[in-house]
């Protein structure tokens, strides 16, 4: 039974108690009332010895705490807090970076359950570790990590609100990155000539942009005709990837893709897309909420197999949903961009002015290429070969 004493030093009543492994334990309970001293003693000794589940722990601890020192205790479930700490992060953040953001608390909330409507301050460092294993069964050692990244914030976030004393999270280290097994290569100019071969005209087209900006799919999808300037000779566009940086590539137009350009039917106004079957697939998908571009990478994917470069994709059942590992592929359209990369590296570019303009992010690189000049990356676009 636990007990109170007042030391001759203090004015404070200190709680005598023994824990769960029957050693006594002396705590000050920083009161001055006697009988609420010893019910502050009884509560010690319950939690020593674990007699109460956790959620029990935290009601009595918050009522005790109004009732002795007259403050509210904060309290939010694990979802209120994933949403409060979303909507903070939204008008920060690219629309793209909000999309991966939803897909790790989505795991999250998926793996908790039910214990994603109680108190936050009752998930444990176990938990997360529980957490961590699911998903890597599931899915890449990169992705592991970029989830445990955000639950890493959240759980900072709740701390600094003051919902947690301690955070689970801090301790819940990322997953070691795991060997790729297969690695992604450029395309051959063969290669690329026999998907010409049998590509409809605006695959073509997607192609050739592809190959001549080393730029994504969904960045090539979405240009109109108001991104280029056929005076000045010159791409510019606004990379979906990079959109938080506000970083705008200003893309030299080769000569090769300048004729096809000429070649194409001229849109009715600047607002008009370059290529109109892709641009509405993009842009349905983010209707959708579906910010990729799926949809086409599977044609593309397809085109490959037509004509024997890459294998098909076989969706198996494992049982794992959606959500499960995917098969990683030595070719896709991402190629195109190491396929520019290696081209522009083959004419003798410099470094800095194959990265400026690719349009790669880096810290280091950038201050690298801060003084690359239009001539430059004109001359490194002018020397690439015609497909």
């Amino acid at each position: 039974m636990a007990s109170i004493l007042l030391r001759p030093s203090s004015r404070y009543w200190c709680a005598c108690f023994r824990d769960e492994n029957g050693r006594q334990r002396r705590e000050t309970t920083k009161l001055t009332d006697k009988k609420a001293a010893q019910r502050i003693a009884d509560h010690y000794e319950n939690l020593a010895q674990r007699r109460l589940r956790a959620q029990r722990v935290r009601e009595i601890t918050n009522r005790l705490i109004t009732e002795f020192y007259g403050a509210e205790v904060s309290s939010v479930s694990v979802r209120e807090c994933v949403e409060k700490w979303l909507a903070i992060k939204r008008p920060t953040v690219t629309a793209t970076t909000m999309d991966t953001y939803e897909k790790s608390v989505t795991k999250l909330l998926a793996f908790l359950g039910p214990a994603a409507e109680e108190d936050i301050s009752l998930v444990s460092k176990n938990t997360l570790l529980g957490f961590r294993a699911h998903v890597a069964e599931r899915v890449s050692s990169t992705t592991v990590n970029y989830d445990l990244k955000v639950v890493h914030a959240i759980f900072k976030d709740a701390k600094n609100q003051g919902y947690l004393v301690d955070n689970p999270a801090e301790f819940v280290e990322p997953v070691r990155r795991e060997e790729r097994s297969v690695e992604r290569r450029p395309f051959t100019l063969n290669e690329l000539r026999a998907v010409l071969a049998v590509a409809n005209d605006e695959w073509k087209s997607l192609i050739r942009f592809g190959l001549y900006t080393g730029q994504r799919l969904g960045d090539i999808s979405a240009l109109t005709w108001a991104n280029l300037d056929l005076e000045q000779n010159t791409i510019r566009l606004e990379p979906r990837k990079t959109r938080k940086t506000r970083k705008v590539l200003t893309i030299p137009i080769a000569e090769p893709l300048r004729a096809h350009i000429l070649s194409l039917p001229a849109g009715e106004s600047p607002k008009a897309p370059l290529h109109p079957r892709a641009y509405r697939a993009v842009t349905q998908e983010r209707k959708n909420g579906r910010k990729n571009t799926s949809d086409l990478s599977t044609e593309f994917v397809n085109l490959l197999v037509s004509v024997g470069i890459r294998e098909p994709i076989v969706r198996k059942r494992t049982g794992k949903g959606f959500g499960g590992r995917r098969v990683s592929s030595e070719l896709s359209f991402h190629s195109l961009r190491h396929t520019a990369v290696s081209l522009l590296k083959e004419t003798g570019a410099p470094h800095a002015v194959v990265q400026e303009l690719i349009g790669h992010e880096s810290e280091a690189v950038s201050r690298a290429y801060t003084h690359v000049g239009i001539e430059a990356l004109q001359k490194a676009a002018a020397a690439l070969p015609t497909i």
